[in-house]
């Protein structure tokens, strides 16, 4: 599915929306609520998301490139490279793309956004050198794009702040439910993805790491499940934090040590930084003010309320459908999921069963349309065949698994 139906397809229904609120409703305003909205999401994308990325992809750029001098990122690929063959037969087994990767998904698994987007941009360029179709995703573009949106992270930092700040008694309550959420969707992601690309999963390699992964995960858990609200903050912090730096000076010590010309190959570097946030500022726009118009014109308003009636008609408990919001902004936009989440705890409280519902949606999965827009706009892909349908598959198992251990741990 290109980004060009889709992108169309957000205005052609805000515009059907909006005309008929003012036909049937007699809603005077709501054209200009949608235009008024195409500005701010036009500024937000510059002024809150690519100037402010620009500074943070220069510094992280410039680093990357000194540890490609000094072969630190073919340390990286040559460990992480067994696996990564396996889900990405594409990519050489010294390829740098390997060890870009496997940084960019540690730095989200310990919450350090900003330290993952430079990581996974260097990471799509690499394989775009790799890629024989300048205009089309590679099918490891697409896996590494879909493991992405995956959104996995250990602990869900922000969204606990959020809950401490909104008064909840015990904010740390949704980080394993939240945990389990986003680690079902990322392995739902690596079997639609391999299913797609006739890829064999059931081989020691891959069988080995994933358990590994889930045993180191289970350990995590049980460790940080007794302890207090504030350590388990303080443990994340401490831990991300401390990662972060030392694999910035350790990169540094490494050029030492290899006598390179530290700064002038860390410029060499930043200047990649800036030139790629202004490239993403159009693919952005474009797909924030799409999003923008969708959401002002009321259609996820309309669309949450269908789902509602839907369900109703089932017979099952519906207690979940204020949540829903959520879960299908999520794959939209970040801030308008965040904004809900906050909001629904506003207005049912953060230790109610769709407070803590709306965290679990939050937690499970990431930006999947922001994502594209970001990592396939950076190296110009066009044709994004079906990672987009991938990612909002493996997005829709993600709120089936979040309904589950919503009503598991706190109905």
């Amino acid at each position: 599915m290109a980004l060009n139906y889709i992108w169309v397809a957000f205005f052609l229904i805000a515009f059907l929306v909006a005309l008929a609120k003012l036909i049937f409703l007699g809603d005077t305003e709501i054209f200009k609520v949608i235009i008024e909205g195409l500005f701010d999401s036009s500024k937000i994308a510059v002024m809150d998301i690519a100037l402010p990325l620009a500074g943070v992809m220069t510094f992280f750029l410039g680093l990357l490139n000194i540890a490609e001098r000094i072969g630190a990122i073919n340390v990286i690929a040559r460990v992480i490279g067994p696996f990564f063959n396996k889900l990405f037969p594409e990519v050489p087994e010294d390829h740098p793309a390997n060890g870009q990767m496997i940084m960019n998904f540690s730095a989200n698994m310990l919450g350090l956004d900003n330290a993952a987007t430079p990581f996974g941009l260097k990471a799509m360029q690499s394989l775009q050198e790799l890629n024989p179709q300048k205009d089309t995703a590679s099918n490891a573009q697409i896996m590494f794009l879909v493991l992405h949106t995956s959104g996995l992270t250990i602990i869900p930092l922000s969204i606990m702040a959020q809950r401490a700040i909104l008064g909840a008694q015990d904010p740390s309550d949704v980080f394993i439910p939240c945990l389990i959420g986003t680690y079902v969707t990322t392995v739902v992601s690596v079997i639609i993805v391999a299913f797609k690309q006739k890829l064999n999963l059931l081989n020691a390699t891959v069988l080995g790491w994933l358990g590994g992964i889930t045993a180191f995960l289970a350990l995590a858990l049980w460790y940080l499940s007794g302890l207090p609200k504030e350590a388990i903050e303080q443990v994340s912090k401490v831990v991300g934090n401390v990662l972060l730096f030392s694999i910035i000076v350790s990169f540094l010590a490494g050029a030492v040590v290899k006598k390179i010309d530290i700064f002038d190959t860390f410029i060499e570097g930043a200047k990649a930084g800036f030139e790629t946030s202004v490239r993403i500022i159009p693919y952005l726009v474009g797909m924030l003010v799409a999003i923008g118009a969708f959401r002002n014109a009321g259609a996820m308003d309309y669309l949450v309320g269908g789902l509602k009636y839907l369900f109703s008609l089932t017979g099952v408990n519906t207690d979940f459908t204020d949540a829903l919001p959520v879960a299908l902004m999520k794959p939209l936009s970040g801030s308008g999921a965040r904004a809900l989440m906050i909001d629904a705890m506003k207005q049912f409280g953060p230790d109610s069963f769709i407070g803590r519902l709306v965290c679990i949606f939050q937690g499970s999965a990431d930006t999947t349309f922001y994502i594209v827009a970001l990592y396939f706009g950076s190296v110009g892909i066009k044709k994004t065949r079906y990672a987009i349908v991938a990612g909002l598959v493996a997005d829709f198992v993600g709120v089936l698994a979040g309904i589950a251990l919503g009503y598991l741990f706190f109905h």
